[in-house]
């Protein structure tokens, strides 16, 4: 898929998130920066602990403001706001309303002692100028838009008495009623199997379509990746180690951790019996003790041992607008010869 060529709306610039613990301050989420794009999908990947979800809080200023922190050159640039320094009451007005959130599991999403309809009620009645029979109406019509069968019934269930998939849809209905700019999806399809996990993401595909809005998808399933991203964003240890397009992170990745996690994925076909599942050989280091170099030194199989551990590498662009943070990226692959 090539990026589609409508304008930017969202600039993330030297995002930091820090955290107030016990054993002092620990850093998160470590300048960050990166572009989202009208009508487009952004991907964010990487194992647990690398900070793709504590990314998306950040954007939403979800984080608990008396532990957690941005840092003093961190900018969020969105609408001709910056979300980093707007007020609470400011945000609250644009949270939910342009800039939405699809929650990992929607259980503890959404609020149990309350109807669907009184939830996608609440949104509306808060964002909108619509009287109650209007807002009523406008529920009904997103339950049906999100493929939800016998609206007029499920509009007054409560969220225990519907399936994983009816709940997650019902998220995607909340965050999708006003229609928003920019769609922040967290693992919404982590809970859910195979087949209820490729109807969501058909159906947040087809209302990318009909809405233009842009999709930023967190994710560690480089399945799900390919299926529905323009861009991917690979992160490790709370920095960006690797941002190109979709095809270019498949064909051709340039940062060994990228390698590492595509050749993780299963792969059908073939005879398997005498061959193990390629692994990514230790864990992702502890923020409170991050290594003098690389963060990913120690588990990489191309590391020069004098320069990795001393010096962390710059995020560097190649490539026009790809970039990558290694010292020594992996080489363009080559053709072979006839």
């Amino acid at each position: 898929m090539q990026k589609p060529q409508e304008g930017l709306i969202l600039e993330v610039r030297n995002l930091t998130t820090s955290f107030k613990t016990d054993d002092g301050i620990v850093t998160a989420i470590d300048d960050v920066s990166f572009d989202v794009y009208a009508g487009e999908t952004l991907g964010i990947v990487g194992e647990s602990g690398c900070g793709k979800t504590v990314t998306s809080k950040s954007i939403m200023r979800l984080l608990p403001a008396h532990l957690s922190f941005l840092g003093a050159k961190s900018q969020i640039l969105f609408g001709g706001l910056d979300l980093a320094r707007i007020s609470e009451s400011k945000m609250r007005k644009i949270r939910g309303n342009r800039i939405a959130m699809i929650f990992q599991e929607p259980m503890t999403a959404l609020n149990p002692v309350f109807t669907v309809g009184w939830q996608l009620d609440e949104a509306l009645k808060y964002h909108t100028d619509l009287g109650r029979k209007a807002r009523r109406k406008r529920s009904m019509e997103m339950l049906r838009l999100v493929e939800i069968p016998n609206a007029e019934q499920r509009v007054n269930e409560y969220p225990h008495q519907l399936s994983g998939g009816m709940r997650q849809r019902v998220m995607i209905a909340i965050a999708l009623c006003c229609e928003p700019d920019i769609l922040i999806a967290d693992e919404p399809t982590t809970a859910l199997d195979v087949t209820i996990q490729a109807q969501i993401l058909r159906l947040m595909e087809g209302l990318k379509e009909k809405l233009s809005t842009a999709i930023l998808l967190i994710t560690h399933d480089l399945g799900v990746v390919a299926q529905v991203c323009d861009r991917v964003m690979v992160m490790y240890a709370g920095r960006v180690i690797e941002s190109a397009s979709v095809r270019e992170i498949f064909h051709d990745p340039r940062h060994p951790y990228t390698k590492a996690l595509l050749g993780s994925i299963p792969k059908s076909g073939g005879r398997s019996e005498d061959r193990r599942l390629p692994t990514i050989e230790g864990v992702v280091p502890n923020l409170r003790n991050l290594p003098a170099g690389c963060r990913f030194e120690k588990r990489c199989s191309l590391s020069d041992k004098e320069v990795c551990q001393r010096e962390e590498p710059p995020l560097v662009t190649i490539d026009g607008r790809r970039s990558v943070r290694c010292h020594y990226p992996i080489q363009p692959h080559q053709p072979e010869e006839a």
